[in-house]
């Protein structure tokens, strides 16, 4: 990136945004090198709400810088996965960034700008975007903004056409001390430890209980049923014991009936004896 342009391009687009045209003209015209003339002549008028922006990333550089650092820590949390700090994180965001806006406008009408409710709500929105998309925030941080930016946009493939003067270069982020970073990391991975630890717990726990309902149920339906099966076993000797006598009962039966059956065969044949004798003594 050509830094002389880009130093012309943050003077010229965080001046007076009426004055943007007669004032790059004029600083093209003092510029002996021609290729750099053409190029001051090709950056665009920014919009209110970039102006806006680009005032505030000039003049509250270490606000914005904060900002920043929130963001990144955002990014960071999405990328882990931690939705109890990304959920902080994403109230941080909202709070800092309204906070942000209304510095950023306060400034501009400090200017003697009049900031409408539109601009506003365009600056505020290209301030949050900075916390969702790396090249947002170069961009932002820039203070060379052409137009204000949509939060869920991506910006890498267009870097050119949001900023005067050439890509920017990635803001600097004050770095934190690797033991700190390295301790917060560690305190996720543990805490995210402790809720898989627990859920297993609850599992674990929540089947150990079921088990010991079905033992029970099992014994007692053991119970249950070595009971009926006493109770069948004497039913069974007493059916045994029965049976028995009835067989007995039955030979004895038996053998009675045969002999009666006998003494019935022997009383007929004494009858038929006395009858014969009867028609004898009668003369028949």
């Amino acid at each position: 990136m050509d830094s002389e342009l880009a130093d012309i391009a943050v003077q010229l687009y965080t001046g007076s945004p009426t004055d943007f045209v007669t004032a790059r003209n004029s600083c093209a015209a003092d510029t002996d090198d021609p290729a750099l003339a053409a190029r001051i002549r090709g950056l665009k008028k920014p919009s209110v709400a970039a102006w806006v922006v680009n005032v505030f990333a000039h003049e509250r550089a270490s606000r914005l810088a904060e900002a920043l650092e929130l963001a990144e820590e955002l990014r960071e949390a999405q990328a882990d996965l931690d939705a109890r700090a990304l959920a902080q994180l994403g109230r941080d965001r909202r709070a800092l960034t309204d906070r942000l806006a209304a510095d950023a406008v306060e400034l501009a009408e400090a200017r003697g700008q009049r900031i409408t409710a539109s601009t506003r709500e365009a600056v505020q929105q290209t301030i949050s975007a900075a916390f969702f998309d790396p090249t947002a925030a170069a961009a932002v941080a820039s203070a060379r903004l052409v137009r204000e930016l949509e939060p869920a946009g991506t910006f890498a493939d267009i870097a050119d056409s949001i900023v005067g003067g050439g890509t920017p270069d990635t803001p600097k982020v004050a770095a934190k001390p690797l033991d700190e970073v390295t301790a917060r990391r560690e305190r996720r991975d543990a805490e995210r430890a402790v809720r898989e630890a627990e859920k297993a717990h609850d599992r674990v726990a929540r089947e150990a209980a079921t088990a010991d309902r079905t033992l029970r149920d099992a014994v007692v339906k053991i119970e249950d049923l070595a009971d009926r099966e006493r109770e069948l076993e004497a039913d069974l000797e007493t059916v045994r014991r029965e049976a028995k006598r009835a067989r007995e009962d039955a030979e004895k039966a038996e053998t009675e009936q045969q002999t009666l059956a006998q003494r019935v065969q022997e009383s007929e044949d004494d009858l038929r004896a006395a009858q014969d004798a009867l028609d004898r003594l009668s003369g028949h």
